[in-house]
């Protein structure tokens, strides 16, 4: 048994995982790259995908921005997006830790947890690569490592839990037998700008 503690009602409301904040398709779905409603995730169309190929870095952090303001009001807002090798986008998601009452609902996590569901082939996430407005925490890059995604890009620098570069370096540990590429601080002040506000608001209670 991996794990059991809630009870039978309990079980089927914490294990389903609003649509709204992360949901992935079918295997006949994947194929297809059915449309996921784009509020946290969702599968490119045939088109989209072509014309997303040429995406640049900042495309996908101003994508990941526009999905942070999806947050809940005492979420961070945080937002992610993963892309295929070909540029094909996968999955967006944003930061639910709240939303869900989940303590690993980080956008990451639910981003990637998404994006396998809809490659339907494993965890494995080979040649994706993984767009986050701030700069992930050690959970985080520890996961992005385990399922080998290819490359990572954020925005802004977290001086207080950042685990890629910042406090720690997970991502390049060369004691781990995967090392992606990353490339951080990209728009990193507009990054910034809706963490600093949400936390200014928190303040003034």
């Amino acid at each position: 048994m991996i794990a059991s503690a809630a009870t039978p009602g309990e079980a089927g409301r914490r294990r389903q995982i609003p649509s709204v904040i992360a949901s992935a398709a079918t295997p006949g779905e994947a194929g297809r790259r059915r449309q996921i409603p784009s509020v946290i995730a969702s599968a490119a169309t045939p088109g989209e995908a072509g014309r997303r190929r040429q995406i640049t870095d900042e495309d996908l952090i101003r994508t990941a921005l526009a999905v942070a303001g999806t947050a809940g009001p005492r979420d961070v807002p945080v937002g992610a997006v993963m892309i295929g090798a070909d540029g094909t986008e996968l999955a967006r998601a944003v930061n639910a830790r709240e939303a869900l009452g989940d303590p690993t609902a980080h956008a990451e996590i639910l981003v990637m947890r998404a994006a396998a569901g809809v490659l339907g082939d494993g965890w494995r996430l080979e040649g994706t690569t993984l767009a986050v407005t701030v700069e992930p925490c050690t959970m985080c890059a520890g996961a992005l490592v385990l399922a080998r995604i290819a490359r990572l890009v954020f925005g802004a620098w977290e001086p207080k839990t950042g685990a890629v570069g910042s406090l720690w370096d997970v991502v390049r540990d060369r004691r781990l037998n995967h090392r992606p590429e990353v490339r951080g601080g990209v728009l990193a002040a507009e990054c910034a700008a809706p963490l600093e506000a949400f936390f200014a608001r928190q303040r003034l209670g």
